[in-house]
């Protein structure tokens, strides 16, 4: 396991000693050493009997190099250690008795804070984390960049432009003391604290006393791409598996994340029935509605929809900076999916060493939806991709979507695999059976580019004549099952993706053959 210890210009990279880097570790490392944070690597879990420090220590190596680290970043420090034990030391065979050796190597490696706070100044301080509490409400945390605070004293919030936010009195103040928050009377100068008594203000906003009136320079929040509506669960099957189906209570729970989750908007339909989440991609999307169902929710999810805007009479849609680390024999496929398929342009490419491949390209928000997996599959795996909001640029046109049609169950029950045998031929499942099915459903994609109504209920007909071939057994070619994400950029406009506790499953939005046929020509 990986994890990363933000320092001011430093950072301590965990790695296991057994397994090496992880995946993941390679998104955490690309953007420490683009930071240019100065890394002090520990090799976690070196009493494992099957720990391989030393094989470890040099897959970090490469794996800096492959990243463009620094002459500076590859001569990092490394110490061993034992999280269970609680230990760290410079050597493998060191004395093992406690942290000490990773608190002194902190201190010599990382450079001091190259700004000094001032206690005589007026209070000021940058929030740059929000997060709810259930007693306190809404609290903010930063580093107080001048003066002191105290309990019941009243301040000020003031946005990135200087513009008054509120004015609120500080209800509490909390520390860190060792590894817990803890109540504190003062916060001075140099601290890291978190304020409560705040109602509107949030990350990126000026927290000062009254006289102030120059904000402290912060970067942006970057705005919105796509939006998703999360409404009820209406099918036949609704109530089965969740216990919190309503959308008042589905209402509260997005509330609630928009509370401390500065990159999520709400916004209610006319129909009170469904709500507009917008985000920054369809990972975040997936995340918030995997905690959602592990939480007991029924939701039913749209596709998502990419967020425009005019100006100027213009349509504007957002462009993201899409940053790739991909070996080169899989560089061809890549280009050719951001830049061809996708309407993306290529700003960058160059040699990264050890045969990889750097690509820096400017796509569209909604020609990304759908591609990380693309991606995965078409770098076995190997490749590594970074996205940042860029900026707003003129629409590109139309982009390619799904270039098949559906299979659509026809009939209310479950499925028979004797129907299901049959209409392999018609195309990929995305059910076995003896699983419930109803009308509207999705059961499987089109081998062509029209939908079509199945019925998987349909079993073999019995007669008392036998013939050969008769008892022979059914043999199921194993289903597509979907991931939460894949079936949210799978869906089209017309289709929803059902998701409850215990299942994902994909329908269309109107369940009835006929009402869809007039929602078809309507539209």
């Amino acid at each position: 396991m990986e994890r990363i210890l933000n320092m001011v210009d430093g950072v301590v990279l965990l790695v296991d000693a057994a397994e090496g880097p992880m995946p993941q570790t390679k998104f955490v490392t690309s953007k420490a050493l683009a930071l240019g944070l100065r890394p002090i690597v520990v090799l976690n879990k070196v009493d494992k009997p099957d720990a391989e420090p030393d094989r470890a220590l040099n897959e970090v190596f490469d794996l800096f190099a492959n990243l463009g680290a620094s002459d500076e970043q590859l001569d990092f420090p490394h110490l061993y250690a034992s999280g269970r034990a609680g230990w760290a030391d410079e050597e493998l065979d060191g004395p093992r008795k406690d942290l000490t050796a990773l608190f002194d190597l902190v201190l010599r490696h990382v450079p001091a804070p190259k700004q000094i706070a001032d206690a005589d100044k007026p209070f000021k301080m940058l929030a740059t984390t929000l997060s709810a509490d259930p007693f306190i409400g809404r609290i903010l945390t930063g580093r107080v960049e001048s003066g002191t605070l105290k309990i019941g004293e009243t301040i000020k919030a003031l946005s990135r432009n200087g513009e008054r936010i509120e004015q609120f009195r500080v209800t509490k103040i909390l520390a860190f003391r060792g590894l817990a928050q803890t109540p504190i009377d003062v916060a001075e100068a140099g601290d890291i604290v978190t304020l409560a008594g705040m109602t509107k203000a949030t990350v990126a906003d000026t927290l000062c006393a009254l006289e102030i009136e120059t904000a402290l320079p912060a970067q942006p929040i970057d705005p919105p791409t796509i939006s998703v509506t999360f409404g009820i669960n209406d099918s036949p099957l609704a109530g089965k598996d969740g216990t919190k189906v309503q959308s008042r209570v589905i209402r509260e729970r997005l509330m609630k994340e928009a509370e401390s989750n500065v990159a999520i908007k709400i916004e209610d339909t006319p129909g009170g029935e469904a709500f507009v989440v917008s985000g920054r991609g369809e990972l975040q999307m997936g995340v918030l509605i995997e905690n959602m169902r592990r939480e007991g929710f029924e939701l039913s999810i749209s596709r998502p929809r990419v967020i425009f805007k005019e100006e100027d009479g213009k349509r504007l849609e957002p462009i993201e900076e899409v940053i790739v680390d991909v070996d080169d024999e899989y560089s061809g496929t890549v280009i050719d999916k951001l830049t061809g398929q996708r309407k993306g342009d290529l700003v960058e490419m160059r040699p990264a060493g050890a045969g990889k491949t750097r690509i820096v390209a400017h796509v569209p928000s909604r020609g990304l939806i759908g591609y990380h997996g693309q991606f995965l599959t078409d770098t076995r795996g190997t490749g590594v991709l970074n996205r940042i909001f860029h900026g707003w640029a003129p629409h590109k046109g139309p982009i390619e979507g799904r270039r098949v049609g559906v299979l659509i169950s026809m009939e209310n029950g479950v499925s028979v695999a004797y129907a299901l045998w049959n209409l392999e031929e018609r195309g990929k499942l995305f059910i076995g059976a003896q699983e419930q099915v109803y009308e509207g459903m999705i059961i499987g994609e089109h081998s062509r580019d029209n939908d079509l109504e199945v019925n998987p209920l349909k079993g073999k007909k019995l007669t008392n004549i036998r013939a050969s071939g008769t008892d022979e057994a059914v043999r199921l070619t194993p289903p597509v099952r979907m991931s939460l994400e894949e079936a949210i950029a799978y869906v089209e406009d017309d289709e929803l993706v059902e998701v409850t506790p215990k299942i994902v499953r994909l329908r269309k939005r109107f369940l009835d053959p006929h009402e869809r046929k007039r929602q078809a020509k309507a539209g």
